[in-house]
């Protein structure tokens, strides 16, 4: 396994598979969604196959996850307890959403306004998050759960460079925006022209 920078070159062959780790509001879909636009494929969220109407969750996720996850190339989110372990295991490329925390908290509270305003991106099912004035109210508030979200996601990445089990897995930390775009317009990019 081996944990890269944002200016590290990537492995030679080509990138297939890529996962985006990162809490609430990091920045995962809107990373994985550039990087199928760059590698041509379809873009699938990973909460389209989790979420139905009203919050409820789809009883076939697991499955469709795993599914979508046989296929040759994909990008998606790094999520899902229960499927988490084989995504791991089939990807080549995890790209770590590392931002400080606050960032990535005021950048979840200003998605949630531009959704409310109707200006952000729709939710899979159909759902609503609550109004940012509901912060103090709803223990399950989206703002709140970046922040509680956050210290969880950096662990679980840790545990996987800790374990070490994947040997040809790739990890790619990236903190703050600059580091993001400095990755795509680099390493990715030499990556695309080797293919």
């Amino acid at each position: 396994m081996r944990v890269l920078g944002p200016r590290d070159p990537l492995p030679a062959e080509p990138v297939r598979r890529i996962a985006v780790a990162g809490a609430p509001g990091a920045g995962k879909t809107t990373l994985a969604r550039t990087l199928c636009a760059r590698l041509g494929l379809p873009f699938v969220e990973f909460e389209s196959f989790y979420h139905a109407p009203g919050w409820t969750v789809r009883p076939t996720w697991r499955e469709d996850v795993l599914a979508f996850l046989e296929k040759p190339a994909w990008a998606i989110e790094w999520q899902g307890e229960d499927v988490r372990e084989a995504m791991t295991a089939r990807t080549q490329i995890l790209v770590w959403l590392d931002h400080p925390r606050p960032y990535v908290v005021a950048r979840t509270a200003f998605r949630t306004v531009k959704r409310r305003l109707g200006h952000g991106t729709a939710i899979a099912g159909g759902n609503v998050e609550s109004p940012l004035r509901t912060f103090f109210t709803d223990p399950g508030h989206i703002v709140r759960e970046s922040w509680r979200r956050h210290p969880v996601t950096r662990a679980r990445v840790r545990q996987v460079i800790a374990e070490n089990r994947h040997r040809s897995l790739v990890i790619v930390r990236l903190s703050g925006q600059r580091q993001v775009d400095a990755w795509l317009r680099g390493p990715f990019t030499h990556s695309l022209a080797r293919r």
